[in-house]
């Protein structure tokens, strides 16, 4: 199976891209896809997480073809 993942904002400035493919043959969290895609940062409690644009829990399971975006938290004023 293959899934896209996408960062964001100020995520895909400090990961250095905005996009990976990742091909997996195991059942994946969105925790996990994140631990795949990158292992040696941590995945705060405060990033958002949307798969195929719909907000979803870090233990969501990610599925063939989908796309799992990773947000930073947003502040306004």
């Amino acid at each position: 199976m293959s899934i896209k993942v996408r960062y964001f904002a100020s995520l895909k400035e400090s990961i250095g891209r905005s996009e990976d493919t990742l091909s997996f043959t195991p059942l994946l969290t969105v925790s996990d896809v994140w631990k795949l895609a990158n292992p040696t940062i941590a995945l705060s409690e405060n990033i958002l997480v949307a798969v195929n644009m719909d907000y979803v829990n870090y233990d969501f399971i990610v599925s063939d073809d989908d796309i799992v975006a990773f947000f930073p938290p947003v502040t306004g004023g």
